[in-house]
């Protein structure tokens, strides 16, 4: 399925509808509150890319140079993090304001708990905007899936894909349960299907139609998701830049693309990126609760995996080009970021970890405000729980006193480190009972205490300096027994106050 999944006469008639364009707003960060209309928005979300290993954020590789152009004309968010160490705590984060141990999205494949659904961007914005969700992680898509209520224009995981095969799709009246039965369950890929009989049949089914796929630019085969989507990266872009130029104004836009997360899998022109600039991070211990992997095995794919973040951003220039030349981004809000970032180092690859170091947890944040032309940067810490509420003040809508954060520095918010944020892993916890196992990082005044709970017979503590030490090579725990109490007990009473059995 390469298009959008079919829809309504109406939702056909509000696709295709051309509505004035939106007022340009002046050389001010915010818009000015005398617009007659609200500004277009579009979230993208590239999947798995950690700040860390962006030029655009100081690493060596000169990975992002067309992120660096978007920067130019945006805010740019050096100390922004993730309130989830992957794509369905961070996701649902995103699009709440609120904290994992709140909204309960916790396990791979979870959604939020039915007490706090409605509390998301979509349903705040209102039908005022044309709303519209495309997730090309499936664990997205079960996400926006659960507030399509809200939405106006939902849009296939396999949209502008070259081959896919989501049986979900086919059951138009209930495709989120689908998705769960048939492409997380029954036939999701793995050495041994589920099904024997029928599992077997459809990857057979699957593999012949994939020998039809054009390989040309890719030596190691286009990209894919690991639910059995196939596409070209530049299909992606060139589809979403085509696809803003229709919906009815004021839009909001969530586009939560696959790359570049794992598999790693660039394009020819850009595979050999960094293979021999002899480059090397620092060498860090192997982690106990890490997978134990060498320093050279992490290496290799973190070449792989910046050359593909390169092809990403690549790509995105082109997008970029699109939106500036039909004068779109001089009317809308564009905010670049990510949902979780990828670790290769303590003896870890990817971010299917309970380790919550910076690379897992740092990402991207740059917004770009309708008509702006310069560079504003912003140090201070902010969390994911921070974009809901600013958002909502963009688009001229009352902030719900239930929202966990607050507005973004320089879009109505104040520079604060003295604030706590929190980051979560509860992957093995209840979604509804009492949270035993977790990994929690909070972040106040430079320092980060990181608590594991339930991984061993007794539970510990990691203090590290960021301002000091950004390696995070040095835990300070038993050495600032004044800072390292104090951030505990904040911990642990923010902990236990959230751990318990769901409540609403």
């Amino acid at each position: 399925m390469d298009q959008l999944t079919r829809l309504s006469r109406r939702e056909f008639i509000k696709l295709m509808t051309l509505a004035p364009a939106a007022l340009v707003f002046s050389e001010t960060i915010m818009p000015s509150p005398l617009a007659a209309t609200s500004p277009n928005i579009v979230v993208m979300v590239c999947d798995a890319m950690s700040a860390d290993n962006l030029s655009l954020y100081g690493y060596p590789r000169r990975t992002t140079p067309n992120f660096e152009r978007l920067a130019q004309r945006s805010i740019v968010y050096h100390s922004h993090y993730s309130a989830g160490s992957f794509t369905t705590p961070g996701t649902a984060s995103l699009l709440t304001g609120l904290y994992p141990w709140t909204h309960r999205a916790l396990s791979f494949n979870g959604q939020v708990a039915p007490a706090f659904a409605g509390r998301n961007i979509f349903a705040l914005l209102g039908n005022s905007y044309d709303r519209v969700g495309f997730g090309q992680n499936l664990l997205a898509e079960f996400l926006l899936s659960e507030f399509r209520s809200s939405l106006d224009v939902h849009m296939s995981p396999a949209s502008f894909s070259v081959r896919e095969q989501l049986l979900g799709t086919l059951f138009k009246n209930d495709t989120p349960a689908s998705y769960y039965a048939f492409d997380d369950f029954f036939f999701r890929p793995s050495d041994i299907p589920r099904s024997l009989i029928f599992g077997m049949l459809e990857q057979a089914l699957f593999g012949f139609r994939l020998e039809s796929i054009s390989t040309v630019g890719y030596s190691n085969g286009i990209p894919r998701t690991n639910n059995k989507i196939y596409y070209r990266l530049e299909d992606i872009f060139r589809g979403l830049a085509s696809q803003v130029q229709l919906f009815r104004r004021p839009f909001f836009a969530y586009f939560h693309l696959w790359s570049p997360h794992a598999p790693y899998l660039p394009s020819k022109e850009f595979e050999n990126a960094f293979r021999n600039d002899h480059w090397s991070p620092p060498t860090k211990p192997k982690h106990r609760l890490g997978q134990q992997l060498t320093f050279a095995q992490m290496q290799l794919q973190r070449q792989k995996y910046d050359a593909y973040v390169a092809n990403v951003d690549s790509e995105f220039g082109k997008f970029l080009d699109e939106l500036e030349a039909s004068g779109e981004l001089d009317r809308t809000c564009f905010i670049l970021t990510s949902d979780h970032g990828e670790m290769f180092e303590r003896g870890v690859v990817g971010h299917e970890t309970p380790l919550l170091y910076d690379p897992i947890l740092h990402v991207p944040l740059v917004i770009s405000m309708p008509g702006q032309r310069d560079r504003k940067d912003i140090y201070s810490q902010t969390n994911s729980v921070d974009v809901l509420p600013t958002l909502l003040k963009i688009g001229g809508r009352d902030i719900p006193a239930w929202a966990e954060g607050q507005l973004l520095p320089a879009l109505g918010g104040v520079e604060d480190n003295s604030r706590a944020t929190f980051s979560l892993d509860a992957k093995k916890g209840s979604s509804f009972g009492r949270l035993s196992i977790a990994s929690v990082a909070m972040r106040k005044e430079g320092y980060k205490l990181i608590y594991y709970k339930g991984y061993t017979k007794s539970d510990w503590f990691e203090l590290y300096n960021l301002e000091k030490d950004p390696e995070e090579m040095v835990d300070l725990f038993d050495q600032e027994t004044s800072v390292a109490n104090t951030m505990k007990n904040e911990l642990l009473t923010a902990f236990d106050q959230h751990s318990g059995p769901l409540t609403s």
